[in-house]
């Protein structure tokens, strides 16, 4: 890799990358345990440990021009990946969890201030051993900082404009969808490791492989997006809504294993097909000035359906289905799949791609 600077750039910044996408999925296949160890703390603030960071990312993202004006790319990338580190791996030696939500606030203060420059599997295993290892997967940062000291330049960024109301009305129709569609999806990692492992017998490793399962579903489905765009783009802004409804009728019916691997399957193939839907439309409606337009509002939209999905929808799935139904918020899913196949039908009926 002498010869090849840009490789081993495009690896540092992958590695970033990937550490973000850990902030709170990360730790959800061992939800089921830690709720165990906080078996006093409401459901809600345990579902608060993976949805609390994507608040604080968005909080840190629209702070991210003035840091820029701060620190230069490095030292930021730096200062990050050290706070994801211990705040990170540090919830391993917490023991109140409202230290824990702290701490995961700080969490995502730090992914607010690494995304811009730039999985599951692990914290299952690792909460076999005892609830606060899971955390332990944050150490993977220290990669990072290695990659980013050796190869990420020390650069100057420029910051950019700021969201407004103009570029909020004209790209609604997609800020509002990815809104929903994390709402849903984020229905999944708060809810099913709990729900698997009190209404269940799987163990903490099978449960953590049907997560796991549901990421590969999504990433497949994600390298078939551009044959299934160019098949009938027109019906696609109906196949993700179709699919989380379909996906949490069959978490609702019960806890058998073929309605988790189908209700699991058919989330992540939804998944896999609204969030780049959703970015292909945004982009290209907004052209060659995307990239410093809409698909920062996106990423915004994007965090804030992932905080705002457990006070949705433990208060609606309590509502409507009552407070002891350990199956009432994937029934609140379907209810909300409902409004999200409406907005797509009533906001993108004149909406062509072309």
């Amino acid at each position: 890799m002498k010869n090849n600077p840009g490789g081993r750039l495009t690896l540092t910044i992958l590695s970033i990358s990937l550490l973000t996408v850990m902030a709170g999925a990360a730790i959800a296949p061992a939800l089921g345990v830690i709720r165990d160890h906080f078996s006093d703390a409401p459901d809600l603030l345990v579902q608060m440990i993976v949805s609390l960071p994507a608040l604080l990312i968005i909080i840190t993202n629209l702070l991210f021009p003035w840091l820029c004006s701060l620190m230069k790319t490095r030292t930021l990338a730096l200062t990050g990946l050290l706070l994801y580190v211990l705040t990170g791996a540090g919830c391993f030696f917490v023991k109140d969890i409202w230290l824990l939500l702290a701490m995961r606030a700080l969490l995502g203060v730090s992914v607010g201030m690494i995304m811009p420059l730039s999985t599951g599997l692990l914290a299952g295993l690792l909460a076999n051993i005892s609830w606060n290892y899971a955390f332990l997967v944050y150490l993977l940062g220290l990669i990072a900082v290695v990659l980013v000291v050796l190869f990420l330049p020390n650069e100057r960024l420029k910051g950019g404009k700021g969201p407004s109301l103009s570029l909020l009305k004209r790209f609604h129709p997609s800020v509002v969808g990815m809104i929903l569609v994390m709402i849903l999806f984020f229905i999944y990692p708060t809810r099913f490791a709990l729900s698997a492992h009190c209404g269940t017998t799987l163990s903490n490793n099978a449960i953590t492989l049907i997560m796991v399962g549901l990421d590969v579903v999504a990433f497949l489905i994600g390298l078939a997006f551009g044959s299934m765009m160019n098949s009938f783009r027109h019906g696609m802004k109906y196949v993700a809504p179709a699919g989380f409804i379909a996906g949490f009728l069959l978490l609702s019916m019960g806890s058998g294993l073929p309605l988790l691997l189908g209700g699991s399957a058919l989330i992540g193939f939804a998944n896999g097909v609204g969030v780049p839907y959703l970015n292909t439309i945004a982009s290209m409606k907004a052209g060659k000035e995307a990239a410093s337009t809409v698909m920062p509002l996106l990423s915004a939209a994007l965090y804030l359906g992932q905080f705002l999905s457990p006070l949705i929808v433990t208060p609606l799935g309590s509502l409507c289905f009552g407070s002891t139904d350990i199956l009432g918020p994937f029934k609140a899913g379907v209810l909300i799949g409902i409004i999200y196949l409406a907005q797509a039908f009533l906001t993108r009926k004149k909406q062509v791609v072309e």
